[in-house]
């Protein structure tokens, strides 16, 4: 049964000698996760477990407790047991949490409740605090700067050898776990279960070498090997086809659930089959949005955006949209690699969605600049647009970009490159270790969320004490 909270407790006055109390920023955001439009979102979520989890079962963890402790995850940048533990162990963050003398909920427990809140919750939950610091005054919303980043998904550098190995073990895994269930009606296929993975793991290894090896040979070797590796991979795929016609014929929930891990991995491999034999055995380029990079995280993009240190990166492009007050007021998780001069019109209608007016001021860096997004904005009611022109400029152009009000919108717009090296060494939008798609969406919502909430209550906590009001002078 679904509870909202524990009994209200004061841990710090049972040890007053210890004179414990909240840090300022702690206690900032300790108030503001008291807000009631938070807590009804999380527990409209959380209330969809079961179909009675209102109303019957054991008492849950209650509802404050789980997002207090989400929170406290991703300030502090820990995993689930980490939070778990270190949570139990300290009277500062059990009273923040307000667990109080209760046990911590386990670390399997926060990953089972954490799972039920989707994307468009988190997403909910950053415009509500959005709107809190409009309440509070940390923003107005009258200047906006938008730029894109590049979320890692948690996957090692793709191979064409590597992913095939992992379909082959993926699939004799799946059909290993199948043999008791369809075991003895598959008398007539005497290989049906055969484990192919060490076959496939040491040609894996044998391209490995040869790749490092220069020569006529070495590539002959390694078009052999390639060749042998996409046979091992295609025999798993047709051996995994007749499977899970048994485990359809068999019934049950087991088999079921067997067959549905062969439909989810089944054509990624054949995908990864496909960009094999076009790339290696047939010389052919491979476009990157139709490659696949890993099997257990598909959805993850390759992305190349000219940065010498990095050239290449394996994840989700993600845009920011920040306000004045340091706010990031919106987020998008894009598909593949696309333009960043498509982003404008998306940032800014988001931008009037949650204030309710354009922005005064809108920056961009040169990959946002077009012609058609100055008239875009200009006809959305923005007040001004600082997107500079990349490459050569007319001497009208360079007359409007050396004003001093675009001079000073660069440098606006130049923060937002600070926000967002901030928010990748804090962890906020580090390598995400959320599985699946919608694991991803949540790992970026849960980041900028929680950045907002530690910056509402760090500008409040900085902000003078309000001074003591004068006495009202007596008549004489």
């Amino acid at each position: 049964m679904i509870i909202d909270r524990y009994d209200p407790m004061q841990l710090f006055d049972l040890v007053p000698r210890l004179e414990l109390e909240f840090e300022p920023a702690l206690a900032g955001l300790d108030r503001l996760l008291e807000d009631d439009e938070l807590f009804r979102r999380v527990k409209a979520d959380m209330a969809r477990r079961r179909p009675r989890s209102l109303v019957a079962g054991r008492r849950s963890t209650p509802v404050e407790v789980v997002l207090r402790m989400l929170v406290v995850r991703r300030l502090y940048g820990w995993s689930y047991a980490e939070t778990e533990q270190f949570v139990s162990d300290s009277l500062v963050l059990r009273q923040f949490c307000r667990l109080y003398l209760e046990p911590a909920p386990d670390d399997t427990t926060l990953v089972r409740w954490a799972s039920l809140i989707g994307p468009r919750t988190v997403e909910a939950l950053n415009a509500r605090v959005v709107e809190l610091a409009g309440q509070l005054r940390v923003t107005r919303g009258r200047k906006l700067r938008s730029d894109t980043t590049v979320v890692e998904t948690d996957i090692r550098p793709p191979s064409d050898s590597g992913l095939l190995a992992d379909g082959v073990r993926v699939l004799s895994r799946v059909a290993k776990r199948a043999k008791a269930l369809v075991g003895a009606a598959a008398g007539d296929v005497a290989d049906l279960f055969r484990d192919r993975a060490r076959s496939a793991k040491r040609l894996a290894r044998a391209i490995g070498e040869t790749a490092r090896q220069r020569g006529e040979a070495a590539a002959d070797a390694r078009q052999a090997a390639y060749r042998a590796l996409i046979g091992v991979a295609r025999a798993s795929l047709r051996r995994a086809a007749t499977v899970r016609e048994r485990l359809v014929a068999t019934g049950g929930q087991a088999g079921e659930r067997l067959a549905r891990q062969l439909d989810r991995f089944v054509p990624l491999v054949e995908r990864v089959v496909d960009q094999a034999r076009r790339r290696v055995l047939a010389g052919e380029d491979v476009p990157a949005g139709e490659k696949v990079v890993s099997l257990f995280e598909p959805h993850s993009a390759v992305i190349r955006r000219g940065k010498p240190d990095r050239p290449t990166e394996f994840g989700r492009k993600v845009r920011l949209d920040e306000v004045d007050g340091g706010i990031v007021s919106h987020y998008a998780v894009l598909a593949g690699n696309p333009a960043d001069s498509g982003q404008v019109a998306p940032a800014l209608d988001a931008h009037i969605a949650r204030f309710g007016q354009p922005p005064d001021l809108f920056a961009g860096d040169r990959g946002f600049y077009s012609a058609e997004n100055e008239r875009i904005a200009e006809a959305k009611g923005v007040g001004r647009v600082a997107l500079p022109k990349p490459g050569a400029k007319s001497a009208e152009r360079q007359r409007h970009e050396g004003q001093g009000w675009f001079r000073r919108a660069r440098r606006f717009r130049a923060g937002i490159e600070g926000r967002i090296s901030v928010l990748k060494r804090r962890g906020f939008l580090g390598r995400c270790r959320d599985k699946g798609e919608a694991g991803f969406e949540r790992w970026v919502g849960w980041g900028i969320l929680t950045h907002n909430l530690a910056t509402i209550a760090r500008t409040r906590a900085a902000r003078p004490a309000a001074a003591p009001a004068r006495p009202a002078r007596q008549a004489a």
